[in-house]
């Protein structure tokens, strides 16, 4: 991933994250827009449940770095990333999450389902995290499948379901940031 990031776009007047800068549509700054993990805490933790979930999210991180997965990035979406409490006039209810990771040197995918198989679980980790998370492995062995992987996250995650299109979010896998995030969003549970 690159290590450039750029800010979190205001939501459009549909409450949702606009795909593409419409004032420079070739620009690099579209979906999925690289994001520091400071940035979408404080951006989205504007309440109790989002901070639950926001919690959920940084456990599920820290498990994953527990099994040295650091090597990688997340695309964040769902109705998370939407103003779903005005549109909807409901709280979120999880986070949509890809993880797409490298793996630790010495391991197979087998080897760490072993470790933890409830973080490679979708219903597991939905009841303990709160999350629709996956996973895709970055290889170079298999860069058609990769490639596959990308459009179907990418087709999905780009529309509403009545077909409006959005935007997402992608943070870096790497554990730098996680303490930061998790301090600021203590700080905004005691506020």
């Amino acid at each position: 991933m690159s290590t450039g990031t750029v800010a979190i776009p205001a939501w459009t007047a549909q409450g949702v994250l606009p795909p593409i800068d419409v004032e420079s549509p070739t620009s690099n700054s579209r979906s999925p827009y690289r994001v520091s993990l400071l940035d979408f805490v404080v951006r989205f933790g504007n309440t109790a449940a989002r901070r639950r979930l926001l919690r959920r999210l940084l456990e599920f991180r820290a498990d994953l770095h527990a099994l040295d997965l650091v090597d990688g990035f997340q695309w964040i979406d769902g109705s998370f990333l939407e103003d779903i409490e005005t549109v909807e006039r409901r709280e979120p209810r999880d986070i949509d999450l890809v993880t797409f990771f490298r793996l630790p040197e010495g391991r197979s995918q087998t080897s760490l389902e072993e470790a933890s198989a409830e973080l490679f679980d979708p219903q597991a980790v939905g009841r303990r995290y709160e999350m629709d998370a996956y996973f895709v492995q970055l290889s170079e062995a298999e860069p058609e499948l990769l490639v596959e992987q990308c459009t179907y996250w990418n087709s999905l995650w780009s529309h509403r379901r009545n077909g409006q299109w959005k935007g997402y979010l992608e943070v870096d896998l790497a554990p730098a940031g996680d303490p930061e995030a998790m301090a600021n969003l203590d700080l905004m549970s005691n506020e």
